[in-house]
């Protein structure tokens, strides 16, 4: 029977990403699955902007943190037991997964 996933990647480290990327690639590949994407989601940018001097003597001076998130989706549409071996992968810890089951039309 066939399925449909949706797989979506989420990290701080671009670097990360792009080796699950390829990783699921290259098990489609290897186990003749339909892939769609890795589809670019935008940057989430997180920003903390704090005053140097917490007592509040001298000049205001501000320090800003930026902390960026990339995001990805996936696709991957085929048979139950080769969609489950391509989820058995390793995945770096700095990396967020979620696998959402797709309703397949015939």
């Amino acid at each position: 029977m066939a399925s449909k996933i949706w797989i979506k990647i989420e990290s701080e480290n671009l670097d990360s990403i792009k080796e699950v990327e390829t990783q699921i690639k290259q098990l489609t590949q290897m186990y003749n699955l339909e892939l769609n994407g890795p589809i670019p989601l935008p940057i989430k940018e997180l920003k903390v902007t704090v005053r140097r001097t917490p007592c509040g003597d001298g000049s205001d001076t501000y320090e800003t943190w930026r902390k960026r998130i990339y995001k990805r989706i996936i696709i991957v549409k085929g048979e139950d037991k080769d969609i489950r071996n391509v989820l058995k992968m390793k995945v770096p810890t700095d990396i967020s997964i979620k696998v959402k089951l797709l309703p397949v039309s015939s």
